[in-house]
């Protein structure tokens, strides 16, 4: 089956993007501006486009953390760091991984030009994480304009991914078992990742189950053919709406430019910074 463009496009940008979460130095960054931790740097980067939001916004925007995870990192970020310092911090550290990567000022500079247009015409409907970004002035640095665009057309799938779970009747920690289900991630890191316990994530694997959709034990469910059904829905949606959306702006000769020109640093990144098994879930080609 051929791979939609817009699946093989996010397969470019999310590896770019992931560098903030898994990159050395980035608790760090966030800790050198008055953050608390790996948890709370990762809460308060990704949510500092949105402004000093509470729980209730991440919440529904992340989709799939439990809701103590979340109220140990806000609202008391905000006492230790503004947005606008997060916005600062998690720029110059993803800028920094990147180019220590082997990111390039031409090829940057040439994906931004490719990029910042697809971004700007991009539908901000329903899809706030995207909007947010989106709305962050451009870096004049290729390559921290790069992880931006990068950053905001990855929410802006993610956000038409939250839409297609939930119209699909799939809550957040269903999501969460059917990615493990569907073998992208194994129990063992994603259910401790987005803080479920043991017995939530069993409820949930009985709930998927009573539905026709998985199948076992819940250390290691297994989507049935219904199960997987939805699941392949669930992904033709989301492709259909992130393409429709915002990437059918690039033209197939620049799609295959861009992801053709920047294989190489995602190469890179890969090997050295995001690892082979992550809660991310996207599978290496």
């Amino acid at each position: 089956m051929a791979i939609h463009p817009a699946r093989r496009i996010w397969t470019t940008l999310e590896p770019l993007h992931d560098v903030v979460y898994f990159g050395s130095g980035v608790k760090e960054a966030g800790t050198a501006v008055g953050l608390r931790g790996y948890w709370q740097t990762y809460f308060a980067f990704r949510a500092a486009p949105l402004g000093a939001v509470g729980p209730a916004a991440v919440l529904a925007t992340f989709a799939g953390f439990h809701r103590s995870m979340v109220t140990r990192a806000l609202p008391d970020a905000w006492a230790r760091a503004t947005p606008e310092a997060c916005l600062t911090a998690r720029s110059a550290i993803a800028t920094e991984l990147l180019r220590g990567a082997g990111a390039g000022a031409a090829e940057c500079a040439r994906a931004v030009e490719l990029l910042a247009p697809v971004q700007r015409a991009a539908d901000p409907t329903g899809r706030p994480l995207f909007a947010a970004n989106a709305a962050l002035p451009l870096p004049a640095d290729p390559v921290a304009a790069l992880w931006q665009l990068a950053t905001a057309l990855r929410e802006h799938r993610g956000d038409g991914h939250v839409a297609a779970l939930v119209g699909a009747g799939v809550t957040g920690r269903q999501a969460l078992v059917l990615q493990a289900a569907a073998g992208k991630t194994p129990v063992s890191v994603i259910r401790p990742a987005r803080g479920v316990s043991e017995r939530e994530w069993a409820d949930a694997v009985d709930e998927l189950r009573a539905a026709g959709l998985v199948s076992g034990e819940p250390d290691g469910p297994t989507l049935t053919g219904s199960g997987a059904a939805l699941l392949q829905r669930v992904e033709q949606v989301t492709d259909e709406a992130a393409w429709n959306g915002a990437l059918a702006a690039l033209p197939s000769d620049a799609a295959t430019e861009l992801t053709t020109s920047l294989a190489p640093l995602v190469e890179a990144v890969q090997r050295e910074i995001v690892p082979a098994v992550s809660p991310v879930g996207l599978r290496r080609e």
